[in-house]
């Protein structure tokens, strides 16, 4: 699995324009540098965990333009997803009508947190022809197999690469839905590409008869699709580093043969409320919308901003005080008529080291005009 610390080297026709510390490694950057971020699964309303990721890898793709650098993003929506298909099932509604309705919602709220719309958004319901595809690839290169209607991908060496032992990584796997009880497994660490559908679910046609993808190769297939087969930052919550995308990294190489598919991660911290981590499975959800009820969309994104992006942390309400104020300090250093060429220059170094935006803060308080305007700008908190 391609970890943090991975170094960016510049791949064959195209050039280096920038430098960005991520987690420790100096990351050389090139044109144009492609990230893929996993998206939503659009059955219910944004919360401020989804916010944090969006924003934070929102604020990589704007410092790598700071610096000169041109940026494709992907951010997928997975729209073939059973608690998707049974959340609409129970509100009366067909599962693509429902998963566009949350969806509007979504972008509603990343709008008015002035997240840029990606340059791509790959829905996983219009990508099932190349989940078939790399359906098809896996199979011809002995990295899946087919059993009564269904095509699992031989994942029994992903815990290990991912730095899991079966243990743990069998608690990852059943929480986030697997059945590595499956008899039909050759290995418990075996995942679905390819399942059979049942009366009222959604189905395609494939060679293994009708039905659906599965999770993981869903993504794996949206990014081949969208950026080819080698991506520079793969991003999302640091809850998906096992098994998500430890697996689609894992489908992407074997049906390539390309390594590592990611050169870096970008994995962002959870977001808790009351010591327990914010999942619309149990309910624990401070909603983005609510807190826009309350506060402008900068003073939301600014707080998500206020502590390293790898960090865990928990949600309080004063959270959002604490941020309208240092929102209107750097505001006012803003209105200053003077200006620093070297505090702008320091303010850039400071979010390519990896992304310090406390440190660009202070500068932008201290030295004002040019620097705190730059801080704005490049943060979008205007």
């Amino acid at each position: 699995m391609t970890s943090e610390n991975t170094v960016l080297h510049p791949a064959s026709g195209r050039g280096v324009t920038a430098a960005l510390r991520l987690g420790g490694q100096q990351l050389t950057l090139t044109v144009p540098t492609r990230m893929y971020l996993c998206g939503i699964t659009p059955y219910d309303v944004t919360h401020l965990g989804h916010a944090s990721t969006f924003v934070w890898a929102d604020t990589v793709a704007r410092v790598l333009r700071m610096a000169g650098t041109d940026t494709v993003v992907a951010r997928n929506v997975t729209d073939v997803d059973d608690v998707l298909t049974r959340t609409a099932r129970e509100r009366g509604r067909p599962f693509d009508e429902f998963g566009l309705s949350q969806e509007f919602f979504f972008d509603q709220d990343m709008a008015a947190l002035h997240v840029r719309p990606p340059d791509h958004a790959p829905h996983a319901r219009h990508h099932v022809r190349h989940v078939v595809r790399l359906t098809g690839a896996l199979l011809a290169v002995g990295a899946a197999y087919e059993r009564d209607g269904r095509v699992y991908f031989r994942g029994g060496h992903v815990p290990e690469r991912a730095g899991l032992d079966r243990t743990a990584a069998l608690t990852l796997a059943a929480e986030y839905g697997d059945d590595p009880a499956d008899p039909r497994r050759e290995d418990p660490f075996d995942v679905v590409l390819w399942q059979a559908s049942g009366e009222g679910e959604p189905a395609w046609p494939s060679p293994w008869g009708p039905g659906r993808p599965g999770w993981h190769v869903e993504c794996a297939a949206m990014a081949l699709a969208t950026l080819g087969g080698v991506v520079d930052v793969l991003a999302g919550g640091a809850d998906l580093t096992f098994p998500h995308h430890a697996y689609v990294t894992a489908m992407a190489e074997a049906a390539t043969g390309a390594a590592p598919f990611a050169r870096a991660a970008f994995r962002v911290g959870t977001v808790g409320l009351g010591g327990a981590k914010m999942a619309k499975s149990t309910g624990n959800l401070v909603l983005v919308s609510d807190l826009l009820r309350e506060v402008p969309g900068p003073v939301v994104r600014l707080m998500l901003l206020l502590r390293h992006w790898s960090d865990d942390w928990d949600y309080r309400p004063e959270l959002l005080t604490e941020a309208a104020n240092a929102l209107e300090r750097l505001y006012s250093a803003a209105g200053a008529p003077r200006g620093s060429a070297a505090a702008e220059a320091a303010v850039q170094a400071a979010l390519l080291d990896d992304l310090d935006v406390a440190t660009a803060l202070a500068i932008a308080d201290s030295d004002g005009g040019a620097a705190a305007r730059q801080v704005l700008r490049t943060l979008a908190l205007q």
